[in-house]
């Protein structure tokens, strides 16, 4: 543990409060309660859902026998076509 006690926390926050001084903390403090909300808004943003598409712009399959890789539509060989 670090060992720090209330006399040592107190002398410390009076060296911070003559280095810094009050409002420049008060400001710092400010900056980061925004950026805290900011990063909660971030997380709830991530959090949703997003909606699918229509039906109608979904592709349809490719025949049987032959598939889309990379855009490419390779065709299997071994299979005979349907008469």
């Amino acid at each position: 543990m670090l060992g720090l006690s209330v006399p040592h926390l107190l002398i410390l926050a009076v060296v911070v409060l003559v280095l810094f001084g009050r409002g420049r903390i008060s400001e710092m403090m400010g900056d980061f309660g925004k950026g805290v909300n900011s990063f909660k808004k971030g997380l709830a943003e991530g959090d949703e859902v997003k909606p699918q598409a229509p039906a109608s712009q979904i592709p349809p399959p490719p025949p049987a026998g032959q598939a889309t890789l990379n855009g490419e539509t390779v065709v299997d060989s071994s299979q005979k076509p349907h008469q």
